[in-house]
């Protein structure tokens, strides 16, 4: 089965798996610095020594997981929904899409972290891919809007459409009320949005183009 998923899909899987085995070899100290940090207190510094933000985090810290279930759903969801996409925009495409995404739930993130601590919480890394398969999620409810897809809890059917839908709401829920703490529920919803502007993007539609000019009506 493995031998049949596309190859961006596998390379992106492997990547991941191998990120996760060096981290439970070289614990999470050593590779803090790929975990996806706040903005310190004096903004980008390149030059910083201790936890703060740095540029490549924006897509590092979507290979990086916080435990093997988070992992294995996230990869699961990585075979299920990335394997039909790239299939549909080949793997150029498909891998923009994903690291786009990636990086859009990690600019989210970075705003509700600066809040959170404007607030006097304190600063927490983010790791994980759930932001580029959220966004995975979007472009298959997108292109394939009526197919039937069955969630694993609990195992319900339902057309892809409306999975986009109750995930969108959920996540929005959770993450103004905070109910599911530890979760960034905002960076999911951000790999969603930019997913959703990059597709809108490429489709000419706006906010990046234009639509054409209403018919003219005779009025009678």
């Amino acid at each position: 089965m493995f031998q049949k998923i596309p190859p961006v899909t596998r390379a992106l899987i492997i990547a991941n798996v191998v990120m996760f085995l060096l981290q439970q070899m070289l614990g999470e100290a050593v590779l803090a610095s790929l975990e996806l940090w706040p903005l310190g207190p004096n903004g980008l510094d390149l030059f910083a020594t201790g936890y703060e933000f740095q540029p490549w985090q924006l897509l590092t810290y979507g290979f990086m997981h916080g435990g093997f279930p988070h992992l294995l759903f996230n990869m699961l969801a990585l075979y299920m929904f990335g394997s039909p996409l790239e299939y549909t925009w080949g793997d150029r495409r498909f891998l923009t899409y994903f690291l786009v995404c990636i990086a859009g739930a990690g600019l989210l993130q970075l705003v509700v972290a600066w809040w959170s601590m404007s607030q006097g919480g304190a600063p927490y890394p983010t790791v994980g891919a759930s932001g580029g398969v959220f966004g995975l999620l979007l472009a298959y409810g997108m292109l394939f809007p009526n197919q039937r897809v069955m969630l694993l809890f609990p195992p319900i059917p339902m057309k892809a459409r409306t999975l986009v839908i109750v995930y969108g709401a959920v996540e929005l829920l959770l993450g103004f009320t905070g109910w599911q703490p530890g979760v960034a529920h905002f960076a999911h919803l951000g790999g969603m949005l930019f997913g959703w502007l990059l597709i809108r993007y490429w489709r000419g539609q706006p906010p990046f183009g234009k639509r054409p000019p209403p018919r003219p009506r005779i009025v009678r």
